[in-house]
């Protein structure tokens, strides 16, 4: 059995839905995957060993509104730090 990080789908989809109000520079592959990795590293992870689990914790988080609003300011943090830091060379 495998490890999944739900967090991540979630993260990833809250990105992916908000991208152009994020106003990025660069929205490439690079700086997207940047912008992930610095906010799953400030989220906590929620791992599951049960893909079918998957959809209980992301309705947890989506339902919730502090938990939905935290995701999406980390979200948008991590964007402004891409943004001023990019590494993708565009």
């Amino acid at each position: 059995m495998a490890l999944y990080n739900v967090m991540e789908e979630i993260v990833r989809n809250a990105l992916h839905e908000n991208i152009e109000q994020l106003h990025l520079p660069c929205k490439c592959e690079r700086c997207q995957e940047d912008i992930l990795a610095l906010s799953l590293n400030k989220l906590p992870a929620q791992y599951v060993v049960n893909q079918d689990s998957r959809p209980y914790i992301r309705a947890m988080y989506t339902a919730d509104r502090q938990g939905a609003t935290k995701i999406l300011s980390t979200v948008i943090q991590a964007a402004d730090v891409v943004a001023k830091n990019k590494r993708c060379g565009n």
